[in-house]
């Protein structure tokens, strides 16, 4: 099968994924209260932001997504301590669902399993998936 091919095999696949996350992470945090339901969804944001970066650059090495999404999660939450994402939520709410409000070290736990998950679920998906590519060229 052609780089080509795949290439934009894997990107569809990556942009229903992505959607699919966006979706969840979007039920659980209106509809499930709680913690759990809080980490998950912190989780699921790096997951997103991996599935995001593997669109952009379908071709990357898969530890370096994960280490991109890690990063920028962590930025992000980093970036709660200065309280400028705090006073971006007052004025546009929106915000408040990319950037939070309040800095939790759990979170970052939440983001580290996040991209350990995807890397490990995009590394086996994509073993998987390229042996039913190749007894397609045929």
């Amino acid at each position: 099968m052609s780089f080509v091919k795949t290439n934009r095999s894997r990107r569809i696949a990556l942009f229903i994924a992505a959607t699919d996350v966006a979706i969840l992470g979007l039920v659980l945090h209106y509809l499930v209260p709680g913690d759990v339901a809080s980490l998950i969804t912190d989780a699921l944001f790096t997951v997103l932001l991996y599935l995001l970066l593997a669109l952009i650059a379908p071709t990357a090495q898969r530890h370096r997504l994960a280490l991109g999404a890690f990063a920028i999660s962590a930025v992000i939450e980093f970036a709660q301590l200065t309280g400028v994402p705090a006073q971006l939520a007052v004025s546009f709410p929106p915000s408040r669902l990319v950037l939070g409000t309040t800095f939790s070290a759990l979170d970052l736990v939440a983001y580290a399993a996040g991209a350990i998950a995807v890397y490990y679920a995009d590394v086996a998906l994509s073993q998987r998936i390229r042996p039913w590519f190749a007894s397609r060229s045929e």
